[in-house]
């Protein structure tokens, strides 16, 4: 079992190791490819810096998709523009005000980090654009 120390929560002191990492990665690749995710697709992740960042980020690439961060304390104009920009149509976010600013844009599966590892994918949710 490897219990190397892959990154620190800042703000919880919560630690992840590297087979966790692995675990809810690949968990979290799953759900993604179930969901349509396939090479070259644009993800948005609109998280805090965390575990939950580093899991989305490791999937979406596992994926073979393409991960586009976006900062979440950025305000819901500036999160509008670069969604639309981003072109993408998957977005794994908790973030209120990026969720807002997904409206009206090509994005039409919002994921949350719980969605990311759901072993029954009917627990998890797809939103429409507007909802």
């Amino acid at each position: 079992m490897d219990e190397r120390i892959v990154m620190v929560d800042s703000g919880t002191g919560l630690k992840l190791t590297e087979e966790q990492l692995d675990d809810r990665s690949a968990v979290a690749t799953v759900q993604l490819r179930r969901r349509g995710v396939r090479a070259g697709d644009t993800v948005l992740i609109c998280l805090p810096v965390g575990p939950d960042l580093l899991v989305s980020a490791n999937a979406v690439i596992a994926a073979g998709g393409v991960v586009w961060p976006l900062p979440p304390d950025l305000d819901t104009a500036t999160l509008r523009d670069r969604i639309q920009e981003s072109g993408a149509r998957v977005m794994i976010s908790n973030v209120r005000q990026a969720l807002d600013a997904a409206d009206e844009s090509r994005v039409r599966i919002i994921m949350s980090v719980a969605d990311l590892s759901v072993a029954d994918l009917s627990a998890s949710h797809s939103y429409p654009t507007g909802c």
